[in-house]
């Protein structure tokens, strides 16, 4: 007996021919439709949304605000627009084409555009010698640091010059990091650029807004003779602040020392500020 009941569970079907049937026969039939499905039949269709004779009435807003509208906006003459024009374009192609730099672009100036947009002798420009790293770190400059920065380009002065003259700007200032690891701390550089620009465009004012040279007023006098119109020098700060916020290498006498070497010499013809 044992051995016939082990026989017949193992040959027994695990589906019936009637539970099959009775499932088939369970999902063909189709459920009464739900209360939520009622709904969205009697609600509007696709077309509805896209129809043209909307009665705005019954439309809704149609405006979406979005932000803080409490909060009050800037006033105008705060606000600056996206730079272009044919000055601006130009004097950044030939920026990048020549590989120089500008305090406009390193600092991000929001007067870029005015300076750059201007028309004719009346747009102007700040050009960075000497490359964009500065052996000095003063607590409130920005730009990059380094004992050891790139070497001079020799071409710098010749591609300068070459891009201002191609400008035709009124006014360009020249400016530079700090080279304490040249010997001259780039005056010859410097020199070299300015003579070069009075050779392709006499006509524009020229101003050089160096360092202190670590206090070496030869170096001074050889930018003052170049033929600038203009010597700059910063102070950046009072006295007692100095310490606390220019490099220790940036003292205030030697900064006065520059400005008093450079204004009081009358062969030098040029203005000092």
């Amino acid at each position: 007996m044992q051995v016939c009941r082990v026989a017949s569970r193992a040959f027994r079907p695990k589906f019936s021919c009637v539970n099959i049937a009775s499932r088939y026969l369970a999902t063909s039939v189709p459920k009464p439709p739900s209360a939520f499905s009622q709904r969205l039949e009697a609600g509007p269709s696709f077309d509805d949304f896209v129809a043209d004779n909307v009665d705005p009435e019954e439309s809704g807003p149609t405006k979406v605000t979005l932000g803080n509208t409490s909060q009050p906006r800037l006033p105008s003459h705060l606000k600056t627009k996206i730079p272009a024009g044919p000055s601006y374009a130009s004097i950044k192609k030939d920026l990048r084409g020549l590989g120089l730099h500008t305090v406009c672009e390193e600092a991000r100036c929001p007067n870029i555009g005015d300076c750059w947009g201007g028309g004719k002798k009346a747009a102007t420009a700040t050009i960075m010698l000497m490359g964009d790293t500065c052996t000095r770190g003063c607590r409130f400059c920005s730009v990059k640091t380094s004992r050891t920065p790139p070497p001079l380009d020799p071409h710098e002065p010749e591609n300068t010059a070459e891009a201002i003259s191609r400008w035709g700007l009124g006014y360009i200032v020249l400016t530079s990091v700090d080279r304490d690891d040249l010997v001259d701390g780039g005056a010859a550089h410097f020199a070299s650029t300015i003579s070069k620009i009075k050779q392709k465009a006499p006509s524009i004012l020229v101003e050089a807004l160096t360092g202190d040279f670590q206090g070496d007023l030869s170096c001074v006098e050889l930018v003052a003779k170049s033929g600038l119109d203009v010597y700059a020098h910063n102070v950046e700060t009072v006295e007692a602040l100095t310490p606390f916020v220019r490099d220790r290498r940036a003292k205030f006498h030697q900064s006065l020392a520059v400005l008093a070497h450079a204004n009081f010499r009358p062969q030098f013809e040029c203005f000092c500020r």
